[in-house]
C-alpha cells in the first residue's frame, strides 16, 4: 500500500516528517558533514548548526539555550532524569510516579523497585486525573524524585503540571515530567514554571525518529546518564546526532508556527469525528476526561467489540489508530492507562485511540466517520452471529 492511500490518525505513536524538515537536515547528511567539536572551520560551521537548533527548541519550550540538551528520544532523556536524582542524593531512595505513565517510566521505575528502590504509584479516577493531595501526602524526605506526565500519550489527559511542580517544589523535591505528546500541541513556558527536566522526542513533532532533549534547568544539579566527551556541556557525552537535531530545531520551528492551528484546527477535526462517531455508534464512549485534554487525541470505547480485531478492518481501508501506546502494541496485556482508571478488562480491550495532525484533512476525516461505524456494526453482526 502507497502511503498516498493511508489515512493516518495514529499520530500520538509518530507523525510524518514535514517536507521542510527533511530539506533542511539533508545539506547536514551531504555536504556538512563535519564533526561539531572540531576546531577548524568546517566542523565550526556544524557546531553554529547546533546553536541555532538549540535556540529553535528553547524558543518553543520557553527556556534558555543551554538547558537544551539534545539526546536521542525522549526515553534516554526520561531514563537520564531519574538515574540523575538518585545519584545526587544517596539518601533519597524514592520517587513518586503515576500508574498511567509511559513505559519509558514504568518499566524504569518497576526495574529500579527490583534492585531495593522504594516506588509510590499513584492513582488515578475514572477520568485520569491524580489526586493533589495524594500526592502531596506521599512525598517524603527521602523522596528523590516525582516523575508525572504532562499528557497521556493513549487518552491525551493533561494533568495540571505546573500545579504539581509547585507542590512538589515546596517539599524540596526534584520534579521530572515526561512531555512527549506535549510539546508542540499546546503553549508551553517553562520559564515560568518549577520544572527541573523534562522530556521531548523529534518523532512526535513530525521530525526523524532517533532524535530528542532533556530539558534541565540551570539551577538543578544533574550527573550524566552518559559519560566521555564533554559535548552537551558535559551533560550527554556522543558526537551529536548532527542531521537530525538541524531537524529538530526547524521542526520546533514550524510547531511554534503552527501552534494556533494545532489548538484550533486540528482540534477541530478531532471533535467532528469524534461527535459524529458517538452519534452513529451505539454503545461508545469517551476514555478520559473530555476537556482536560490535547487537542489532537480521541480514545474511544466501543461497547462488545475486539479493538483488535477493528484495527485489522481497519488497516484493509487503510485506516491507521491503535489500540494504545505503539510501544506496548502486541502485548498480550489490556491497557495499563485504561484498568488504572478503574475501566474493565472487556471495556479495555474493546478501546482505540484515534490521533490527529496538521498533515490530515477534511476529507480523511469524513472517510474514517463513514468507515469506522460500518467496521464496528460488521463486527458485532459477526460476534451476534456466533
Amino acid at each position: 500500500m502507497n502511503a498516498s492511500d493511508i489515512i493516518y490518525l495514529d499520530n500520538n505513536a509518530t507523525t510524518r516528517v514535514d517536507p521542510a524538515v527533511v530539506e533542511e537536515m539533508l545539506p547536514y547528511l551531504t555536504d556538512f558533514y563535519g564533526n561539531p567539536s572540531s576546531g577548524y572551520r568546517f566542523g565550526s560551521q556544524v557546531g553554529k548548526a547546533l546553536d541555532q537548533a538549540r535556540e529553535r527548541v528553547a524558543n518553543l519550550i520557553g527556556c534558555e539555550p543551554l538547558e537544551v540538551i539534545f539526546t536521542s528520544c525522549g526515553t534516554e532523556s526520561t531514563n537520564a532524569s531519574i538515574n540523575s536524582a538518585l545519584l545526587m542524593d544517596r539518601d533519597r531512595q524514592h520517587i513518586i510516579t503515576t500508574r498511567v505513565e509511559h513505559s519509558a517510566t514504568l518499566k524504569h521505575c518497576e526495574t529500579l523497585a527490583k534492585r531495593g528502590y522504594e516506588i509510590t504509584w499513584l492513582g488515578v479516577d475514572s477520568n485520569g486525573q491524580i489526586d493533589l493531595a495524594e500526592l502531596e501526602r506521599s512525598i517524603r524526605s527521602d523522596t528523590a524524585l516525582v516523575t508525572v506526565m504532562w499528557a497521556n500519550n493513549e487518552t491525551g489527559v493533561l494533568f495540571p503540571i505546573e500545579e504539581i511542580a509547585s507542590i512538589v517544589r515546596k517539599k524540596n523535591v526534584l520534579f521530572h515530567t515526561d512531555a512527549v505528546q506535549t510539546i508542540g500541541k499546546i503553549p508551553v513556558n517553562l520559564a515560568d514554571a518549577k520544572i527541573n527536566f523534562l522530556s521531548l522526542s523529534g518523532h512526535k513533532l513530525h521530525c526523524p525518529k532517533g532524535v530528542g532533549v532533556l530539558y534541565i534547568n540551570k539551577r538543578t544539579k544533574f550527573h550524566p546518564f552518559s559519560i566521555g566527551g564533554g559535548q552537551e556541556f558535559g551533560k550527554r557525552a556522543g558526537t551529536q546526532n548532527v542531521a537530525s537535531i538541524v531537524a529538530l530545531g526547524k521542526g520546533c520551528e514550524l510547531a511554534g508556527q503552527f501552534m494556533e492551528h494545532e489548538t484550533t484546527a486540528v482540534r477541530a477535526m478531532r471533535d467532528e469525528f469524534e461527535s459524529a462517531i458517538l452519534n452513529r455508534v451505539a454503545g461508545s464512549r469517551i476514555n478520559g476526561d473530555p476537556i482536560n485534554r490535547l487537542p489532537n487525541t480521541s480514545n474511544l470505547a466501543f461497547e462488545g467489540i475486539d479493538s483488535e480485531a477493528v484495527l485489522l478492518l481497519l488497516d484493509q481501508h487503510g485506516i491507521c489508530c491503535s489500540s494504545g501506546s505503539a510501544c506496548t502494541t502486541g502485548s498480550v496485556h489490556a491497557s495499563h492507562v485504561l484498568k488504572a482508571m478503574g475501566f474493565s478488562e472487556e471495556r479495555a480491550r474493546a478501546s482505540l485511540r484515534f490521533s490527529f495532525s496538521r498533515f490530515n484533512t477534511a476529507a480523511e476525516v469524513q472517510t474514517a466517520i463513514e468507515v469506522v461505524p460500518q467496521v464496528i456494526e460488521k463486527l458485532r453482526r459477526i460476534a451476534n452471529a456466533a
